[in-house]
């Protein structure tokens, strides 16, 4: 039964009896040792060691009985910390495969590191993973650094160059800080015992904001004071905020893993803990102009309010109460003075009415009336004569006029005929038969019809 990798079939052939070429044959077996292999680590010793132009680097990992052909890519080789040279024993981590222009497999390496390392890093792996477990580490107990830090604590050693990048950053950034620098090996078998010791004392003596735990970079075998358990413990249980800076930005340690903050390089921490002057200075400028205008705005505030102020203070003090009351009692004079004259002129007119109507009254002047009429009563009996000659004048005219009124015919038996709308019919020509007519007699009127021809 053929053999097929998995996720590949570009060079399988179609059935048992196919023939492979060369290329194929390699695409095959690589794509085996890749898919068949993971991630190995491998020991060994460092031969044929050659790095050309391209940057990358090609040797042979080897023992007593046999040797592995190996390469390691620019990418990855120039963050090595170490010169690979030929004898050095080492520890590389790669991936199989095949190099088909020779038809040799090789690895190709993305870790490489001397084979001291090995030992101290999985040491260093299991110890976190044993301090992890216990929460030393845990993102809940750290504690954060205060907004302004005005005495610091710096534990390091006071020859190297960490401690230069430090003083010289804090003194650029903000030279207000207090600094105490703490010497202490950071190298060696008691480099761990001093800073842990250090690191207790500066906590206990409650004179610090915050300590600063650091040293420059260097090889895991150099940095391993800061993986010290103790010093781990000592860090978690401070008191007191913990910096740590310890070695490169790709370089880990315990004490970055339990302090309270983790700066990738000394200088870095430095900037981290004091603000910059020209920064605070700007701030402070902005803070002022913005304090200054607050002021004026409030005092203008405060000067409206005080002229609110006095002017009601003005209207209620006694003298302008007073004058207040003595325009009210002028203004009230002149209310009633007016109708004080109003209410006396109406009297006035009332008394000149009752005079004109007391003079029609007055018997001197009934006295005078009577005797006008009885002058004129004296002059009657001519009067009385007119009276009854015109008298007799008019009767005999309306005898006459009765004489020739049509209402005097009408009274011996007559009657006058008319139509509805009140002409009279003077003839009997001017009907027909059914027209209706009114007779006016004496004493009425009589509605009538016609019946028949008048002739």
């Amino acid at each position: 039964m053929p053999v097929r990798p998995i996720g590949h079939n570009r060079a399988m052939p179609a059935r048992e009896d196919d023939i492979l070429t060369p290329s194929q044959l390699n695409t095959l077996a690589r794509d085996l040792l890749e898919g068949a292999f993971p991630l190995v680590w491998v020991e060994g010793e460092l031969g044929n060691v050659t790095r050309p132009s391209s940057g990358h680097l090609y040797f042979t990992l080897k023992d007593a009985r046999a040797q592995v052909r190996c390469a390691m890519f620019r990418p990855k080789s120039q963050w090595l910390k170490f010169q690979p040279r030929e004898g050095l024993r080492v520890l590389a981590r790669g991936r199989l495969t095949l190099y088909e222009a020779r038809g040799d497999y090789q690895m190709v390496l993305e870790h490489l590191e001397e084979a001291g390392e090995g030992a101290l890093r999985r040491e260093f792996e299991q110890l976190r993973a044993r301090l992890a477990a216990e929460g030393l580490f845990d993102a809940a107990r750290k504690r954060e650094l205060p907004a302004h830090v005005r005495r610091l604590a710096v534990i390091t050693s006071p020859s190297g160059a960490a401690v230069r990048d430090v003083l010289s950053v804090l003194a650029r950034r903000f030279p207000l800080l207090e600094v105490d620098l703490l010497p202490t090996l950071v190298q060696g078998e008691s480099a761990a015992a001093q800073i842990t010791s250090l690191l207790r004392r500066a906590d206990a003596s409650g004179r610090y904001d915050v300590i600063l735990v650091t040293r420059g970079g260097g090889s895991l075998e150099d940095l391993w004071a800061f993986n010290d358990e103790q010093l781990a413990r000592a860090i978690a249980a401070s008191q007191t905020p913990v910096v740590s800076a310890v070695g490169h930005e790709t370089d880990f340690s315990l004490a970055d893993f339990a302090a309270d903050l983790r700066a990738p390089t000394p200088s870095v921490a430095a900037e981290l803990l004091v603000p910059d002057q020209r920064e605070l200075a700007a701030r402070v400028r902005r803070a002022q102009a913005q304090l200054l205008g607050s002021q004026r705005h409030l005092l203008r505030q405060w000067m409206q309010r005080a002229d609110r102020a006095g002017l009601r203070l003005g209207a209620q003090s006694p003298q302008s109460r007073l004058q207040l009351l003595r325009r009210r009692q002028a203004d009230a004079a002149r209310h009633l003075d007016a109708q004080l004259r109003a209410r006396l002129d109406r009297l006035q007119a009332r008394l000149r009415h009752a005079r004109a109507r007391l003079q029609l009254h007055d018997p001197a002047r009934q006295l005078a009336a009577l005797r006008q009429r009885l002058a004129a009563l004296r002059l009657q009996p001519p009067m009385d004569a007119r009276l009854r000659h015109d008298t007799l004048r008019l009767h005999a005219l309306a005898r006459s006029l009765e004489a020739v009124s049509p209402l005097a015919t009408v009274a011996r038996g007559y009657a006058i005929v008319s139509r509805e709308d009140g002409r009279v019919v003077r003839s009997a020509s001017e009907v027909s038969p059914g027209d209706r007519l009114q007779a006016r007699l004496a004493d009425g009127t009589i509605a009538v019809r016609v019946e028949g021809d008048g002739a």
